[in-house]
């Protein structure tokens, strides 16, 4: 009995402790002197700022199970630009997998009905406010898994990988949760001389990368056409 619930306590252990990723900034990157951990590059009257290690917010444990990377757009150009999801994407540098931003309500769970109604926190520190659009977006990023085993049918019957193959943590939130949703970098259109910022959630890169390559494509909201991209190299870092 004592080795059973040894091994039960060594589960729970390896299910909370995956690497915390933090994506920093290579010293090729344009780093800003007001933090270590952003970035910024400039392409056809276009700024974008990254920041890999910027999540303050709801999960505090987020970085274990996504990466969040926030971001901030400002189009001053003379094109309007389209932000769709599928148009953000993190580039693995050896593998050159291309990791799609993940629309957020695809990360959806099936939430409780007794909401307990907690008030959202504010994650990040910069200087106004910024409404959001969640789109639900069908595409995705998908990255090799570490294991493979037999499928495992859950109680309705449905075919699932064991969960013992990655020791999931029981007790964790659903994603996504408010303070993600409330943060997320809408999709829409920016126009002219406009600004928007949040977060982007992909998928966790840290046992899979050792660097990446942060990339938004630049495509004109009114034509279609893709005019550019702004590309932000970062170090996967995990602690």
């Amino acid at each position: 009995m004592r080795a059973q619930g040894l091994g039960a306590a060594a589960l729970l252990l390896m299910a909370g402790c995956a690497a915390e990723t933090k994506l920093r900034p290579t010293p090729e990157a344009g780093v800003l002197q007001s933090g270590e951990g952003s970035a910024i590059t400039e392409q056809e009257g276009v700024k974008l700022v990254a920041d890999g290690s910027a999540w303050r917010g709801h999960p505090s444990d987020l970085e274990r199970r996504i990466t969040p990377v926030y971001v901030r757009l400002e189009n001053q150009g003379e094109r309007p630009i389209k932000l769709q999801y599928r148009g953000f994407a993190l580039i693995g540098q050896e593998s050159r997998f291309r990791y799609t931003a993940l629309a957020p309500l695809t990360l959806q769970k099936a939430m409780s009905s007794n909401d307990t109604g907690r008030p959202t926190e504010g994650v990040i520190a910069p200087a106004g406010r910024w409404s959001v659009g969640v789109g639900v977006g069908s595409s995705y990023g998908y990255g090799p898994r570490r294991g493979y085993g037999p499928p495992y049918y859950g109680p309705w019957g449905s075919p699932f990988y064991s969960p013992y193959l990655y020791a999931p943590a029981q007790c964790q939130e659903p994603l996504p949760t408010e303070d993600m949703l409330n943060n997320a970098l809408p999709e829409g259109t920016l126009e002219p001389g406009g600004m928007q910022q949040g977060f982007l959630y992909f998928q966790g890169v840290a046992s899979r990368e050792d660097a990446v390559t942060l990339q938004v494509k630049l495509v004109d909201a009114g034509t279609g056409e893709p005019f550019g991209a702004l590309d932000i190299p970062f170090q996967v870092s995990t602690r």
